[in-house]
């Protein structure tokens, strides 16, 4: 599977990827599963490692003779690897499984509920992508939606917000989301989507592997067993490489601002999930929620 990433877009492409905007958020809402169960279970570093190495294993099996036939280009490409690497499969991993052990689901997701706005304004200053009057609206739409969501329809609970250090850990993870998304798109790359992202998930495997130790020996000791394995491998195969090979295939055709949107979808998806594995009721404001959120991903993926 290859492609060539300075080819121009074909009709059926773009579709696919707008198609892949309600798909990914599914895949990604998986690691709040994991999260929630992760703890006691398996260390965070130690979590995310194993993840990475075993998405990297999965995405080579249908991109290894590209890589094979490239990989003189590794070479002049290796920086921004490491760096793609240490952002996506580093911070926004680990970081996020050590925040959600001492702050709250609702802080959690009004974090992440600004990366698309972060995402769209340096889209806008760095990669100078158009964003219009309808792309504003409908991220405005967006976050309006997620917050509905996440407030539970009680906007009266913002005043009553608190930091702790795990909004700290979140804080960092959704600032290096967006620092991801934009290089993605600002750093011309030889691989296709695919190739080029088990590169990044190997690189991620090598940032990770001097951390993990150190989280063994002197934080979190991880015991291997059956539970800490099937922990690794559904995030490995949902949101990691399937969620993330999605949204290479949605920033080539979409570009990094219309596709940060896909992010708003996370609570409607989360809250789905959580009545059908986890017997949680889904209430009224997560229909508004809906309501606010789908038009504001039409109108910000338009092109």
């Amino acid at each position: 599977m290859t492609c060539n990433p300075a080819a121009p877009l074909q009709p059926g492409e773009i579709r696919v990827a707008q198609a892949l905007v309600f798909v990914a958020p599914a895949l990604w809402s998986v690691n709040y599963l994991v999260a929630r169960r992760a703890p006691g279970v398996i260390a965070p570093h130690a979590l995310a490692l194993f993840r990475w190495c075993v998405a990297a294993l999965l995405l080579a099996a249908f991109c290894h003779r590209e890589i094979a036939a490239r990989r003189s280009v590794i070479v002049t490409e290796w920086k921004h690897l490491l760096v793609l690497g240490a952002l996506g499969m580093w911070v926004c991993g680990a970081f996020v499984y050590i925040g959600g052990r001492s702050t709250s689901a609702i802080n959690i997701g009004l974090l992440y509920a600004a990366a698309p706005v972060l995402i769209v304004l340096a889209s806008t200053l760095i990669l100078r992508e158009r964003a219009g009057v309808l792309q504003l609206a409908g991220v405005g739409l967006g976050v309006a939606g997620v917050l509905h969501v996440l407030l539970r329809g009680e906007w009266w609970q913002l005043l009553q917000l608190h930091i702790n250090p795990g909004d700290a850990w979140v804080a960092v993870a959704v600032l290096c989301w967006a620092a991801y998304s934009v290089l993605l798109r600002a750093w011309p790359s030889a691989f296709g989507p695919l190739a080029r992202l088990t590169l990044i998930a190997c690189a991620g495997s090598v940032v990770l592997i001097p951390v993990s130790i150190a989280e063994a020996l002197f934080w979190l000791p991880s015991e291997l067993s059956w539970k800490s394995l099937g922990l690794v491998l559904a995030a490995a195969l949902l949101p990691g490489a399937g969620a993330y090979a999605a949204h290479s295939t949605m920033q080539r055709a979409l570009g990094a601002a219309r596709v940060s949107v896909a992010l708003y979808l996370g609570p409607l998806y989360t809250a789905a999930i959580a009545w059908a594995v986890l017997g949680e009721r889904i209430e009224v404001f997560h229909g508004v929620g809906a309501l606010l959120i789908l038009p504001g991903i039409w109108l910000s993926t338009r092109r």
